[in-house]
């Protein structure tokens, strides 16, 4: 099998290209917006994205596949580092300091998870659905959602545990074990919330029972935890249909006045509502959707189930980060960390993307002979 096949050019999605330049263009804007000083390294993030994006796109998904063991274990191993070395800040140590940049390995597992599973549920096609297969899948999913879990990262661990629960349903887990699931996870959910905002309870950390009771109760805690999501939705609000303009200098808005901290990242969607409006937020929501939708279509399209898996894997990412980074910012859930795939600044996120696309560019080389 050889790394790099005879493409033909007319099978590269040049409109998933174009799509991923455009929101990465709105992104390079409103972080500059957000805080100038760090438009420049999201022009480089950009910069190294696409190269990235190209250099995957030529390489053979199969071929990838057979390192998908090396994969998972460089995973693990960068999540162990991260507790053993890595930098802390504002009380979570997520990242490793490489000195020039600091890199997040918790963006890193989603593009590993989703190759390395993209193998497992191809060789386990026929038989995914019997227990011991299952019950393999969660372990081996298990390392990297304690690992992140513990740095402390709440929101990665739900995202990686969403995208992992898609890609055993792109990989044909039964509708009757689903639902059996649900039947399970649903109660659990509602008893886990009742029991997180009691007093002294044990399952979360103070700061994370104060951002749900934030959630729950916003007015009582207007100048505390629901500070930033409150002025969030303030923010967007006020910037009505085409938005305030970039780079306004009113002392009202939300980046001029202090009103949210780093809104370059997880609240860069209150950015884009308060300076482009509700036109500005609607075609943010858009080229992300029509991102999500090349991905699902040109999975359809793939030679073999792992490529199926692969861009279905790449749309959910995709699509649960925007979820949940929007809604957070409208306050829909409670505040949590995420950034807003190809928008939020962040070096390491940006790139992961990038490359997520790089291997759904390569799917695409290599379609389904009918």
């Amino acid at each position: 099998m050889k790394l790099i096949k005879n493409y033909q050019l007319k099978n590269l999605k040049i409109s998933l290209i174009v799509l991923v330049l455009a929101i990465s263009t709105i992104g390079i804007l409103v972080v500059g917006s957000a805080k100038p000083s760090y438009q420049g390294k999201q022009i480089m993030g950009v910069i190294l994205g696409v190269i990235a994006m190209l250099i995957v796109a030529l390489i053979d998904y199969n071929w990838l596949l057979n390192f998908s063991w090396i994969m998972y274990a460089i995973n693990v191993g960068l999540l162990v580092l991260v507790k053993l070395i890595g930098k802390e800040v504002n009380g979570a140590q997520r990242w490793i300091d490489l000195k020039v940049i600091s890199v997040q390995p918790s963006d890193l597992t989603k593009i590993f998870m989703i190759i390395f599973f993209a193998k497992f549920l191809m060789d386990h096609e026929e038989d995914l659905n019997e227990p011991k297969n299952i019950i393999k899948a969660i372990l081996l999913i298990l390392p990297s959602l304690v690992l992140i879990v513990v740095q402390p990262n709440l929101s990665n661990t739900i995202c990686v545990a969403a995208l992992f629960c898609t890609l055993m349903f792109i990989g044909g887990l039964s509708y009757k074990f689903i639902r059996n699931v649900l039947l399970i996870a649903v109660p659990l959910v509602v008893i886990f919330l009742m029991i997180a905002v009691q007093p002294n309870q044990k399952l979360l950390k103070p700061y994370q029972q104060k951002r749900i009771l934030s959630w729950l109760e916003p007015d009582k805690y207007a100048d505390q935890e629901a500070y930033q999501q409150i002025n969030s939705l303030m923010a967007i609000g006020s910037g009505q249909a085409t938005g305030k303009g970039l780079n306004n200098k009113g002392t009202a808005s939300v980046k001029n006045g202090n009103f949210i901290s780093e809104p370059q990242t997880d609240f860069i969607f209150a950015i884009i509502g308060e300076e482009l409006g509700f036109v500005g937020c609607c075609i943010t929501i858009i080229l992300l959707l029509l991102i999500v939708i090349q991905c699902i279509i040109i999975g359809t399209k793939a030679q073999n189930l792992a490529g199926q898996i692969i861009c279905g894997g790449i749309a959910a990412l995709i699509g649960i980060q925007t979820f949940i980074n929007i809604s957070v910012a409208t306050r829909i859930f409670p505040n949590t960390g995420i950034p807003l795939p190809f928008v939020s600044y962040g070096l390491t996120s940006l790139v992961t993307f990038f490359i997520g696309i790089g291997l759904v560019l390569n799917v695409g080389l290599q379609p389904k002979k009918y």
